[in-house]
């Protein structure tokens, strides 16, 4: 009878806890990054009797096992690091190309040496000299808006990177935490399962960030390189590294990792911070080639300038100041009279020295190169969104393919929640019943 009572008594103990298992799935069913927990049931057997047969004793529970694939989980972290940096260079393609064109500077070139050829055609008359002025006013004030807006894409980007950096330093730190967790945690339990969903939670947002190599210990604490297999050590056990950031003037991004009292270098190869590394150097030649337009152009008006006489006979003063950068232009001639539209010794009626903008305007290429610059930035922007449309079904797609096996499924739930429950009303009746039994005996004695 009190075998009875105690296989009895330990299926109530094992289906409860089933019960509780399942009870956690069903709330946590839309929970991201929750792993289906499953109570481990097992019978325990005695030893053979002398009659040569063994002996059932009921159930115990053998641990908590937590579903999950860690292939699929490295799959949903490669996935997830190659969708975010080219996001990443997709936000600042967009800023280049604002950039470039919200400051309309090819329509302000073409409107400057429009209003040339109409000094050309009355070069004694004010009025079109003072609209070549505004004009030349208009492109030096377009290029060095566009130098600016590029110098000021820079400074975000360097805030950005910062943001990015500040989050990864702050997650290993956590990593390294629930590693410290893991390691105290008892196997099979259900707060190690816990840990292992914040690890794993930790450990795919970290990939958003830089490209990571996760190797995980027996204990389930996580081992992390980053920029890849061959990257330095970001997390090891309850230690944690800091990654640093630096750009020089050319765009090029250098990262650190530091950990203990060793500092390296590393190249990251997916996340926002490749994304950041390549948008920098993108950013920084598009300001190059800017600013050196914007000296061609400068240099080309004022040898123009230099070369011819104004309306009362002196030499051309230089008509642009070219600062530092080259593309912060500003207009150095305030009175239209200056204009050197006559070549030497030809009278105010003459204006064969503007010829010399024409043959600028056809050498230099200075709208086309503009529009080339855009273009290119339009093309290498539409080519990278189709990247970021087939990188988003792919990551979709992997992270569908993780969840099918960790993901919680409701209907599965609820025939497990009734299965258990009867399991447990049963378990409950052989007691009752054994007492009902055991409670007859005595009565009978």
């Amino acid at each position: 009878m009190s075998d009875m009572l105690s296989i009895a008594a330990s299926g109530l103990r094992a289906y409860q806890t089933a019960l509780t298992t399942v009870s956690e799935n069903v709330a946590n069913a839309g929970t991201a990054g929750y792993a289906r927990r499953t109570t481990n049931v097992r019978e325990v057997i005695a030893p053979a009797t002398m009659h040569g047969w063994p002996t059932g004793l009921g159930v115990t529970v053998n641990g908590v096992s937590r579903a999950g694939d860690l292939h699929r989980s490295a799959e949903v972290r490669t996935a997830t690091a190659d969708l975010a940096r080219s996001q990443t260079g997709v936000t600042w393609l967009q800023r280049i190309e604002e950039s470039l064109s919200q400051n309309k500077l090819s329509d302000k070139l073409t409107a400057f040496f429009a209003s040339a050829k109409a000094v050309a055609a009355d070069p004694s008359s004010q009025p079109p000299r003072a609209a070549m002025l505004e004009a030349a006013s208009s492109a030096a004030a377009a290029f060095s808006a566009t130098g600016s807006a590029l110098a000021s894409a820079l400074g975000d980007l360097d805030g950005s990177a910062g943001q990015q950096i500040g989050q990864l330093n702050a997650l290993a730190a956590s990593l390294a935490q629930v590693n410290s967790g893991l390691g105290r945690a008892m196997p099979g339990s259900s707060g190690a399962a816990a840990l292992a969903d914040e690890r794993d939670r930790l450990l795919e947002a970290m990939s958003g960030i830089t490209d990571l190599d996760v190797t995980l210990d027996t204990s389930g604490r996580a081992l992390v390189r980053a920029g890849g297999a061959s990257g330095p050590i970001l997390v090891q056990g309850v230690d944690a590294g800091r990654v640093g950031y630096s750009r020089n003037d050319e765009g090029a991004v250098a990262f650190t990792l530091s950990l203990g009292f060793e500092t390296t270098s590393f190249t990251p190869n997916g996340g926002a911070l490749a994304g950041l590394g390549e948008s920098a150097q993108r950013i920084a030649g598009a300001a190059t080639q800017i600013a050196a337009l914007a000296q061609s152009f400068a240099e080309g008006v004022n040898a123009v300038q230099a070369a011819g006489r104004d309306l009362d006979g002196n030499p051309g003063a230089p008509m642009f100041a070219i600062g530092d950068p080259a593309s912060q232009l500003s207009l150095a001639l305030a009175d239209p009279r200056g204009i050197a539209a006559a070549a030497p010794a030809a009278g105010t009626r003459d204006a064969s020295n503007l010829a010399g903008l024409d043959t600028l305007r056809t050498t230099a290429r200075l709208e086309e190169g503009v529009g080339n610059l855009t273009a290119s930035n339009g093309t290498a922007l539409s080519a990278r969104q189709s990247v970021v449309d087939a990188q988003t079904a792919i990551r979709d797609s992997a992270v569908s393919a993780r969840d099918s096996i960790a993901g919680v499924n409701v209907d599965e739930e609820a025939v497990d929640l009734l299965r258990f429950q009867q399991a447990y009303q049963a378990s409950s009746r052989v007691i009752q019943i054994a007492r009902e039994t055991l409670q007859s005996i005595l009565d009978i004695r």
